[in-house]
């Protein structure tokens, strides 16, 4: 009975033991685990970014990216609202806006698949002022930084490509910007014929790549900050080390 005892105490003692060691190494595990700097943070915001502007861009520029989008398809400008709701009136012009939306969604699916480089220089170049706070931040709020602050930069690099999609024969040998001056022209004609006290009509002069790269870049943002939300809430989407130390 007395050995029983005995090894029962050597165990309990060594148990304990084992334990206060165990803490030991968990305790300095810890210690040794470096903060996250400041610096890191904005990197790994930027490295987010990257991920989510590389995803997005690939996603929206293949066939149908924009188009069979519910949430970022480009449709007809406002200005153009009197042109689709006297469209019957008009011989052919319906199915010249049925083109031109066709159109213009597949030169900002053509645009986009050159958009990746546009997107890095603006984020590479960012300073992130507010890191931590972002960090900290809502779901997209990285998003909506680089949207803020890149925004007209990114505007006026992204247009010249949008000026060249969009002169592009994408959809059965026509150019969007073709079938546009044809829809506002037979518009503006039928629109000019009319007395005005009795039809207030206005006629169409818009430019088309200015309002479709507005457009076209709205899409991309809410497409990165589709990826955002799925870097901070998806471990499986923090793809690399940086990404997985920042958002964790």
């Amino acid at each position: 009975m007395k050995k029983v005892l005995f090894i029962l105490s050597i165990l309990s003692i060594l148990s304990l033991f084992s334990c206060d060691v165990l803490l030991k190494v968990a305790d300095t595990a810890l210690s040794t685990q470096q903060p996250l700097t400041t610096s890191e943070v904005a990197m790994g915001l930027k490295e987010a970014l990257k991920v989510g502007t590389d995803t997005a861009v690939v996603r929206i520029g293949r066939t149908n990216g924009y188009y069979l989008d519910k949430v970022i398809k480009i449709n007809l400008p406002p200005e153009t609202s009197e042109v689709v709701k006297y469209a019957s009136k008009v011989p052919g012009l319906s199915n010249l806006i049925d083109d031109v939306v066709l159109q213009i969604n597949r030169s900002a699916e053509d645009a986009a698949r050159q958009a990746a480089p546009i997107f890095k220089d603006a984020i590479t170049s960012m300073t992130i002022a507010d890191a931590w706070e972002i960090l900290n931040g809502n779901e997209t709020a990285a998003t909506r930084y680089l949207q803020e602050k890149t925004y007209n930069r990114l505007f006026d690099l992204y247009q010249p490509v949008m000026q060249k999609s969009l002169n592009k024969p994408i959809v059965a040998g026509v150019s969007a910007q073709t079938t546009w001056k044809e829809l506002t022209g037979n518009w503006n004609k039928f629109a000019n014929s009319l007395p005005g006290k009795i039809f207030q009509v206005q006629p169409v002069n818009i430019s088309l790549d200015e309002y479709v790269t507005h457009q076209a870049l709205k899409g991309v943002f809410v497409k990165v900050g589709d990826q955002e939300k799925e870097i901070r809430t998806n471990v499986n989407a923090r793809v690399t080390d940086l990404l997985k130390k920042v958002f964790k």
